[in-house]
């Protein structure tokens, strides 16, 4: 990117257009600068959009250690679909061993988990956004009517931007419902999860996902012991900042 830009005016500008209108912004902008966030489930379809712009298009994902063994497969299965390299960010161990070993591999079911995403997922992607100028995630308005009901299409990311380095957020698909998602995906006969033929919806780490059932929201499926409105590991922190 050459010269700043307005993130209000572009985001109100590309409020009603869509995802690869938005990625097409991001690429212009930042270039090879920009990068991929890929979970494991739907974002299938955000990396798909992506390469077809970009072949060289770079990709992240977290590896939690917690993941089904299904995920591990899929982020694989999208590698050599895409033929792509797909960072795996892991924990520092210096942070999780004490972790397991003060308070066990379940702690999250009687304190919450803040502590455990802070250090499997919140840590390893602060120290990768750090040298990091914008990414794309794959969140949607529709997935959490708790904390992504007003997701922008783009913003500056007041989670993870610092003074010294603005770091800018797209979020492409968030006008984009799960109907539509998964109609893209069968269109093309794009990979996905396998999870998702046993009742998955919203996956994350195998102890705290679980299939919903039929007329349950998706996110009913994560971290289903605590607060609706708290649902998020800290990824998209910004959300909760938004909603207070």
């Amino acid at each position: 990117m050459n010269q700043p830009f307005d993130v209000t005016a572009l985001a109100a500008s590309y409020a009603n257009k869509s995802a690869q209108d938005i990625l097409k912004l991001a690429f212009e902008h930042f270039g090879d600068d920009l990068w991929i966030s890929f979970s494991g489930a739907e974002d299938v379809v955000l990396v798909d959009m992506a390469w077809k712009l970009n072949k060289q298009v770079k990709v992240f994902s977290l590896d939690t250690g917690r993941l089904h063994p299904e995920t591990y497969r899929f982020i694989e299965q999208v590698r050599t679909h895409y033929g792509i390299a797909i960072e795996l960010l892991s924990p520092d161990p210096a942070e999780l061993e004490p972790l397991v070993r003060d308070k066990g591999l379940f702690s999250f079911y009687q304190d919450g988990h803040g502590e455990c995403c802070g250090i499997r997922k919140i840590a390893p992607l602060k120290r990768k956004l750090a040298s990091v100028k914008a990414w794309a995630s794959g969140q949607r308005r529709d997935q959490s009517p708790g904390t992504r009901s007003e997701v922008a299409v783009l913003e500056l990311d007041s989670a993870f931007s610092t003074p010294q380095q603005p770091l800018y957020k797209f979020n492409p698909l968030a006008q984009m419902s799960s109907e539509e998602i998964w109609a893209y995906i069968r269109m093309l006969e794009l990979p996905y999860n396998s999870l998702h033929e046993r009742g998955f919806i919203s996956i994350g780490c195998e102890p705290c996902t679980r299939p919903v059932l039929p007329n349950q929201h998706e996110r009913e499926g994560r971290w289903w012991w605590e607060e609706a409105t708290q649902k998020e590991c800290g990824l998209h922190a910004g959300n909760l900042i938004a909603k207070s």
